[in-house]
């Protein structure tokens, strides 16, 4: 067969677009080294110096993310104008000619959109759709779709007439074949209808996205991302983009999918390092996670809160200028009363509580001092009483005392105070069961939970803590740093010589002549120039631009409060399966998670294909879907790879050291992950030992993964370890891309009962 001419114009292309790409990264890299080269000058110009070096690096990054499948689509459009062609990549490349030739259209720009949506019923102008696959920067193959019908001249047998909704079909099956890495691969040369529909778009409320197991849910969020950082620049790049997954090693899973797409910016964080200043992924007992997770403890955190602003068991004396005062309960209450009147955060209605009680003390102080020896009537003023009071405010052990019946407030030493005493949770729970106040209590020094970092998010509300009001206060120490910078700037002057003669003074510089108050304020300051996403992770009070929330189904009614206050714009794209529902205090219906939030304002988009588990696997997880959620459909799946999955029964007592030895004795190709219950996962690490491509999961750690060969152990023990232990082993069954195998002591559910293989043995 002669030689593909098409390979050698696609080649001759991509040398091109990789010319262009290496000129603009030398360039850059010229720019970064100069950039760090200097030094000096004015604060100003050194701040200028660091953004650009951000700029330089970032665009470093980009360049090099995407460098990998760079160029992966073609397409020959004839449409109202003239023809033209039209090249699709990761990144948009435009030519250093005079007419600034496009080399390559971003896969997000609108002229790209027919790549993913067009069909024979629908060409939108696409005669033929051409698929690229490169590797490293030589072309290996190409694959042209023929969309409207016409003929094209070629021997070649890898041209096709495209037929249904699937779009990209052999590009697409050669990717669900390719063996997993261990990180997820974007999606952005076989994005299908149904998925491209979702990624652009425009509606600016919740974009709920369901979709049963292998359906892309997760490629379609992040493409999403990359696509409205593409489109919302201006707005994005500022406010960010928060993406929030089930676990940490999900997030390692996908963090490269956005680097490839050319973006560099998104904070990827779990509910349990959500916080700033916690990082948790210890888990609640079922019990405990269903109390933490209702909204129900809303009022448990307030009373306890409240307790803090006590009264006095007894007064408590406080001297002033030779003077004992009481502090007693009469003056506490109506100090209380005050702050409490003013509707402020606890921290923040602190000011309040003191200013009150310190007038009742100056009050006090006033009618021992300044009565009427006639009438015992007050002859101090009111402006006097009140300079007593702003003197009894600089006594630290007045104010001391005062403050112990308001004291500042932190939210660990608040939660950790809560479910560490059974008297204070007791107090907090009027009316709740004795075995619910006991799911609640943890001994001192235990770690905090996933379930946790909402209560504690939830506290620093209550409290005040990292509000506009602390920034405030922040602030005024901004002013204070100023005025002592212009009171050192004022004694030198002050102090600098008199008696110069006059055509001598102007020559001599002085501190005060070269800088002001600010300018020495700032040098008292550490300065640290971060990116959107890094400044967003260590505020607590920071509002993201957009936030995608994947695996929804796990978040409580209280973890969504957490998120809902980083996102009052309430801009989302939410994923989940609720029939992969794990967490007992995690979501059933969408409506009842957002309507509270946003009414109506949300969609419900629906994905229907599944591209990962084979039909064979499908076929029995399925089974299990009827039970746990008989309403929803479950996903076709695409490929049927001709292998059954298998059961096989394991000796007593050995069914994880059996499951271990099956994987490493198959040496199957690929990735094999092995599913475990909770407590046979230790067992499980110690038998497998050092293998690379072997990995060990709990039903928990294996959200959202998925591996080429999967061996599920014990599906009884992973059912009964928790109340939703179907919805666990359902997940459990459809991680698989090529092959599934289940190894079991105990019988099967009556499901999983004709698996090929365990009847067999029965």
């Amino acid at each position: 067969m002669s030689p593909d001419p098409r390979l050698a114009d696609e080649q001759h292309h991509l040398e091109a677009v990789y010319g262009r790409i290496d000129r603009i990264r030398a360039t850059t890299n010229r720019r970064l080294r100069e950039t760090l080269a200097e030094s000096g000058g004015t604060p100003q110009a050194q701040s200028e110096r660091e953004s650009y070096e951000r700029l330089y690096v970032d665009d470093l990054a980009k360049l090099d993310a995407a460098e990998h499948n760079l160029y992966f689509g073609r397409l020959d459009v004839n449409g109202d104008g003239p023809a033209e062609t039209r090249r699709i990549g990761r990144i948009g490349v435009l030519d250093d000619d005079a007419d600034d030739t496009t080399l390559l259209l971003d896969w997000r720009a609108p002229l790209s959109r027919p790549f993913y949506l067009a069909t024979p019923a629908d060409p939108d102008g696409v005669r033929v759709r051409r698929h690229i696959r490169t590797n490293n920067r030589a072309v290996r193959t190409v694959t042209d779709e023929v969309l409207d019908g016409s003929a094209i001249t070629t021997d070649r047998s890898d041209t096709v007439v495209t037929l249904g909704d699937v779009v990209n079909e052999s590009a697409l099956v050669a990717a669900l074949n390719t063996a997993r890495t261990g990180e997820m691969a974007d999606i952005v040369e076989t994005i299908q209808r149904e998925q491209d529909l979702i990624i652009r778009s425009p509606h600016r409320g919740v974009t709920v996205v369901q979709g049963g197991p292998g359906t892309g849910k997760t490629a379609v969020a992040l493409h999403r991302a990359a696509y409205l950082l593409y489109t919302h620049r201006d707005l994005l790049s500022r406010s960010g983009v928060l993406i929030i997954g089930p676990n940490t090693e999900f997030l390692r899973y996908i963090s490269q999918v956005l680097p490839s797409l050319g973006e560099t910016g998104v904070l990827l964080t779990t509910i349990g390092d959500l916080l700033p200043g916690i990082s948790t992924a210890v888990v609640d007992p079922p019990a405990t996670a269903v109390l933490k997770g209702s909204t129900a403890i809303l009022n448990v955190l307030k009373r306890h809160v409240r307790a803090y602003q006590s009264l006095p068991k007894a007064p408590v004396t406080v001297t002033f200028d030779g003077y004992p005062l009481r502090i007693d309960s009469s003056l506490v209450k109506t100090a209380r009363a005050k702050a409490r009147g003013t509707r402020r955060a606890h921290n923040q209605a602190q000011r309040e509580f003191l200013r009150a009680a310190l007038h009742g003390l100056a009050s006090a102080y006033a009618g021992r001092i300044g009565s009427s020896l006639l009438d015992g009537s007050q002859i101090l003023s009111g402006s006097e009483i009140a300079d007593i009071g702003d003197e009894m405010r600089a006594d630290e052990d007045i104010v001391r005392a005062v403050l112990a019946f308001w004291p500042r407030l932190e939210p660990k030493r608040v939660l950790t105070d809560l479910l560490t005493a059974p008297s204070a949770i007791r107090a907090a729970t009027p009316g709740w069961a004795d075995d619910d106040r006991a799911a609640l209590e943890r001994p001192a020094g235990a770690p905090f939970t996933i379930g946790d970092v909402p209560l504690l998010d939830e506290i620093a509300e209550v409290i005040g803590a990292g509000t506009a009001e602390d920034e405030a206060a922040a602030r005024a120490q901004w002013r204070r740093q100023l005025a002592e910078a212009q009171e050192a700037l004022d004694i030198l002057a002050g102090s600098a010589p008199q008696d110069l003669e006059d055509e001598i003074d102007p020559e001599i510089l002085m501190a005060y002549d070269l800088i002001d108050a600010e300018q020495l304020a700032q040098r008292q300051v550490v300065a640290a120039h971060r990116t959107t996403a890094e400044r967003a992770y260590d505020d607590r009070t920071w509002t993201f631009g957009h936030v995608i929330v994947d695996e929804a189904q796990e978040l409580s009614a209280m973890a969504w409060r957490m998120v809902m206050r980083r996102i009052p714009n309430r801009w989302m794209t939410v994923i989940g399966d609720t029939a992969q529902t794990s967490n007992p205090a995690g979501a059933q219906s969408w409506s009842a998670v957002f309507e509270p939030y946003v009414e109506k304002r949300w969609q419900l988009h629906e994905l229907t294909v599944n591209y990962r588990t084979p039909a064979a696997i499908m076929r029995f997880a399925g089974r299990l879907l009827g039970r746990i959620a008989p309403t929803l459909t479950p996903p076709t799946s695409l490929r049927d790879n001709g292998i059954e999955p298998t059961a096989q029964r394991a000796a007593s007592g050995r069914a994880v050291l059996d499951a271990v030895a099956i994987a490493i004795d198959a040496d199957w190709p690929g990735l094999t992950g092995i599913i475990v219950a909770d407590a046979d996962y230790d067992s499980a690490v110690d038998a497998l030992g050092d293998r690379p491509r072997i990995v060990v999961h709990t039903v928990t750690g294996c959200k959202g993964l998925e591996f080429d060969n999967t061996v599920v152990v014990e599906p009884a023990a992973i059912v009964a370890a928790s109340g939703r232990g179907l919805n666990d082993l359902y997940v459990a069954l459809t991680r698989a891309t090529q092959r599934l195998v289940v190894v079991a002591e105990c019988d099967l559910p009556p499901e999983l009962a004709d698996l090929p293989g365990w009847q067999e043995e029965n």
